[in-house]
C-alpha cells in the first residue's frame, strides 16, 4: 500500500443524489479530509452548518486534526471563510466556481455535503476522492473529483454537475475547480504572446481585485494566452528557492483563470471552461463534465513545478509518453506548395543520408479541381494531386521505407477553403451566423465540429489518409483559424451559446475514435504553430509543434516559456533556413543546431541548400542528438541561466533519473564585450559523490579547458563550468557521463 492518509472525524450522513437537503439542516460533527501526496496536503472540513472548507494547500500536514477547531475570526457579514466549492448565492458574494439559474428561477446555491468516497485507481501510486454536494433547497448535485498523484506532488480537480430537477437549470459559470490560498503577497507569472511569439513571461504583483487569464477564439487559444500559470508565494519567482504553485487547465477551447485577492487578503483562484457566451441549459437527469485543471506545490521555486509537472504529464497525461519520438525532415520550409514527386524523393534521401529517422510531407499535397498550390484553394478535398505525385502517396511512403526511415503526412481536417468541393457540396457544415458574412482567416472557413456529420467526416479524412498506406506513422494535424461570427446550424436557437463547449467536445469525440482505431500513430497537434499547446490536447497528442516560428534565437524565449509548464518530449523543435519567413536573422547552422536539439529535434528545410561542410556537420550533429535524446525527454529539467535575466546568456541542463547522465545547453545570443569572456555555470541535479567526465559535442575543437575531462559532481554543483561564449551566436552543449 502507498503511504496515503485520509483522516475522517465524523458520523457518516448519506442523502441520496435526488433528496433535498434542507436549508439550516446541520451535522452533529465535524469532518476534517487531508488529501496527501508525498511532500503536499490538501485539507478540507465540513462544518456544523454542513458547507465544505478549504483550508490549506502546501507542505505535507499530517495530523490536520487541528483545523476542526481553528477561528479566523471572520466576520460573516463580510461573506464565509474560502469553501471548497464555491457557489453563487446565500451569504457568497465572490467570483464563484458555479453560477447557476434553478429552473423556479432561483439565482442561489448552497452547497451542502452529501458524502465523499476514496479509491485507488488502477495504478496505486493514484488516489481520486469524490466529494458530493447538493443545494440545501433543489436537487442540483456537484461531484468534486480531486486525484492525488502521489510520488508526481499533483492534484488534479475537476466537477460533475448533475441536474436532478424536473425541468431545465441554466449553468452560468461552471470552472473545474476553486482553490483559495493565503500569503502575504502573490506574484503571478503568465504567459502571452502571438503567431510566432508563443509563450513568453511576464511577472505581476496581483493587486486587490480580479486579473483574469482568458480566451474567446474558440479553436488556436493557446498562441495569446495559455491556460497555465506559476505563482509565487510572499517573493518573486526564483527558480530554485520559494513556496511555489503551478497550475495548468486540459482544456483546447475558451478558458478562463481568474485571481481574486479579497479584502481579507486571501487569493481565490477559479479555474475551467471560459463561460463567455456559453450559458449552457443543463436538461432534468443530465450532467455536465468539467475538465481537469492540474495544480502543483514546490518548495524549490520555479524548477520544483516544472519537475512535477513534467513527471506527471509524461506518467499519466501526454500520449504514449514512452515512444521515443523520431527526428524528422519537414518538407514545409524547403519546398512549401512548390514540389513534384522527385522533389519529395531527393529530400527523402537527404534525410536518410543525414541520419534522420523520418521525413513529414507538409501541405499542399491534395486537391484536383482546385489543386492545393496556395493556401487559398483545395482544403477540404483530400485526393492526392495527380499532377504532383502521379503515383501517390504509397508510392513516396514505400520509398521512405525503402530508404531506412519512416513517412508522415500533414492534414488540416477541421478547415476548409471556399475554393473547394467540399464548400461547394455542403455549405451547411460551415460555422456561419445566419445571414451574416462568413469571413475568412488565412483564406479558409471552420466546419461546424458541433454536428455529427461534421465528425464523422474528420474522422473519415483522417482515416481515408491513413489508407493511403501501411508506412505512414505520422500525423501531424493543422488548423490555422480560429471562431469568428459564431453561428451553428446544428444547434438550436435557444442553444447556439453551448457552441463553444460543443465544438471543442466533438473534437475530442473524433480525436477518441481515432485513438481507439490507431492506437500507434504519432501525432503532433499543430495549430499555426502553438495553438494547441494545452493539456488536454497532449492527452491525444505524442507532441505540439511549439510554434511557427523556427528562428533559433527567437525559440529560446518561446521553448523556455513552453517548458516551464509542458516537457520537452512534446516539444517539436527545428532546426530552418536562414533568413526565413519569419526572420531575418542570420544564426550559424551550429546555434540553430544546439537549440533544436534541446526538444523533439527536427529539421525544416531544403537540406540541397546545405553545403558538403554543412551537411557533414548536420550528420554528426543528429548522430550527437541520438546520443543524449533519452536524457532530454525522460529526464529532470534544471534552467540555470534565464534567458530574462542573464544579460544575453542563456543555459539550462536535463539530469537523467539515477543522477549519472546528464546534459547541458548553453547560449550567447547578445554580444558580452571584453570583460565578460566567460561565464560560470554552476550545475544542479547532480549527485555529488560521482564523478562525471565532461564532454563537449557539435565542434571540431572544444573552447572549453575542461573538455574530456573528469570533475566531482561536488565540484560541478559549487564551482560549475565556465564555458567562453563571448560572441553573438556562440552556442555549446555538454555531456556529462560519470565514470
Amino acid at each position: 500500500m502507498i503511504k496515503f492518509k485520509f483522516y475522517i472525524i465524523f458520523s457518516l450522513l448519506i442523502f441520496s443524489l435526488g433528496e433535498t437537503v434542507h436549508a439550516g439542516s446541520e451535522i452533529n460533527e465535524l469532518k476534517v479530509i487531508n488529501l496527501q501526496t508525498e511532500e503536499l496536503s490538501m485539507i478540507m472540513t465540513v462544518g456544523k452548518d454542513s458547507t465544505v472548507y478549504f483550508q490549506y494547500f502546501g507542505r505535507k500536514i499530517d495530523d490536520a486534526s487541528p483545523y476542526l477547531d481553528k477561528q479566523t475570526y471572520r466576520r460573516i457579514d463580510y461573506g464565509t471563510d474560502p469553501h471548497g466549492y464555491l457557489a453563487a448565492g446565500g451569504r457568497s458574494y465572490r467570483e464563484p466556481a458555479l453560477r447557476v439559474t434553478h429552473s423556479d428561477g432561483d439565482l442561489n446555491t448552497e452547497l451542502a455535503y452529501v458524502t465523499h468516497q476514496q479509491k485507488e485507481l488502477t495504478d496505486n501510486n493514484v488516489v481520486q476522492t469524490i466529494i458530493t454536494l447538493q443545494d440545501k433547497k433543489l436537487p442540483l448535485v456537484v461531484e468534486l473529483i480531486i486525484t492525488a498523484y502521489v510520488k508526481e506532488n499533483v492534484f488534479t480537480q475537476r466537477v460533475n454537475i448533475i441536474n436532478k430537477q424536473n425541468k431545465s437549470v441554466v449553468l452560468h459559470n461552471f470552472y473545474s475547480s476553486y482553490l483559495p490560498i493565503r500569503a502575504k503577497k502573490y506574484y503571478l507569472n503568465s504567459f502571452h504572446g502571438a503567431w510566432a511569439q508563443e509563450m513568453f513571461i511576464e511577472e505581476s504583483l496581483l493587486n486587490h481585485g480580479i486579473k483574469s487569464i482568458e480566451n474567446k477564439m474558440g479553436v488556436r487559444t493557446t498562441h495569446t494566452e495559455n491556460p497555465s500559470f506559476i505563482l509565487s508565494l510572499d517573493m518573486p519567482l526564483n527558480e530554485n528557492v520559494g513556496d511555489v504553485i503551478g497550475g495548468a487547465l486540459a482544456w483546447s477551447g475558451n478558458y478562463k483563470l481568474n485571481f481574486e485577492i479579497d479584502e481579507f487578503d486571501i487569493l481565490n483562484i477559479t479555474a475551467g471552461i471560459n463561460p463567455y457566451a456559453s450559458e449552457y441549459r443543463l436538461a432534468p437527469n443530465e450532467t455536465f463534465h468539467a475538465p481537469e485543471m492540474i495544480y502543483t506545490y514546490s518548495t524549490s521555486g520555479a524548477g520544483g513545478v516544472s519537475r512535477n509537472l513534467h513527471d506527471w504529464a509524461r506518467g499519466y497525461q501526454v500520449y504514449d509518453a514512452q515512444t521515443i519520438r523520431p527526428t524528422l525532415l519537414n518538407s514545409w520550409e524547403g519546398a512549401y506548395f512548390t514540389f513534384n514527386e522527385q522533389t519529395i524523393t531527393d529530400m527523402i534521401d537527404d534525410a536518410a543520408n543525414m541520419g534522420l529517422e523520418m521525413f513529414v510531407l507538409d501541405d499542399g499535397w491534395f486537391g484536383n479541381k482546385y489543386p492545393r498550390s496556395s493556401s487559398t484553394q483545395g482544403l477540404g478535398d483530400w485526393q492526392v494531386t495527380q499532377d504532383k505525385l502521379p503515383r501517390g502517396i504509397d508510392y513516396l511512403a514505400d520509398y521512405a521505407i525503402n530508404k531506412g526511415i519512416k513517412f508522415g503526412i500533414w492534414i488540416e481536417p477541421e478547415m476548409v477553403n471556399p475554393k473547394s468541393e467540399l464548400a461547394e457540396d455542403h455549405p451547411e457544415w460551415i460555422v456561419k451566423a445566419d445571414g451574416r458574412p462568413v469571413p475568412t482567416t488565412r483564406g479558409q472557413w471552420l466546419l461546424d465540429l458541433t454536428n455529427p456529420e461534421v465528425q464523422d467526416f474528420v474522422f473519415e479524412v483522417f482515416d481515408d489518409v491513413m489508407k493511403q498506406s501501411d508506412n505512414i506513422s505520422y500525423i501531424k494535424w493543422d488548423a490555422n483559424r480560429h471562431v469568428q461570427s459564431v453561428g451553428s446550424a446544428q444547434l438550436t436557437a435557444d442553444a447556439q451559446s453551448h457552441f463553444w463547449i460543443k465544438y471543442i467536445q466533438g473534437l475530442y469525440s473524433v480525436y477518441e475514435r481515432i485513438r481507439d482505431k490507431y492506437p500507434n500513430i504519432l501525432i503532433q497537434a499543430c495549430s499555426s504553430g502553438g495553438g494547441r499547446i494545452d493539456y488536454g490536447a497532449l492527452k491525444y497528442h505524442q507532441e505540439v509543434w511549439t510554434s511557427d516560428n523556427t528562428d533559433a534565437r527567437s525559440r529560446i524565449f518561446i521553448q523556455y516559456g513552453t517548458n516551464m509548464i509542458y516537457p520537452a518530449l512534446v516539444t517539436g523543435s527545428h532546426v530552418s533556413a536562414v533568413p526565413n519567413h519569419q526572420t531575418g536573422n542570420i544564426t550559424p547552422l551550429k546555434f540553430r543546431f544546439d537549440m533544436a536539439m534541446s526538444g523533439r529535434f527536427g529539421m525544416e528545410l531544403q537540406p540541397k541548400d546545405l553545403s558538403e561542410k554543412e551537411r557533414a556537420f548536420a550528420k554528426e550533429a543528429i548522430e550527437n542528438y541520438n546520443r543524449i535524446r533519452d536524457i532530454i525527454m525522460e529526464g529532470d529539467l534544471y534552467r540555470i541561466i534565464s534567458p530574462y535575466e542573464g544579460k544575453g546568456l542563456y543555459a539550462i541542463m536535463y539530469v537523467s533519473k539515477n543522477k549519472k547522465r546528464a546534459v547541458v545547453f548553453d547560449y550567447c545570443f547578445e554580444y558580452q564585450g571584453r570583460t565578460r569572456n566567460s561565464q560560470s555555470i554552476k550545475l544542479k541535479g547532480l549527485n555529488p559523490e560521482l564523478d562525471y567526465k565532461v564532454t563537449e559535442l557539435n565542434v571540431e575543437k572544444s573552447g572549453f579547458w575542461g573538455n574530456k575531462k573528469v570533475f566531482s559532481g561536488e565540484y560541478l554543483i559549487n564551482e560549475g563550468i565556465n564555458p567562453q561564449l563571448q560572441k553573438i551566436y556562440d552556442s555549446a552543449v555538454f555531456i556529462l557521463e560519470a565514470e
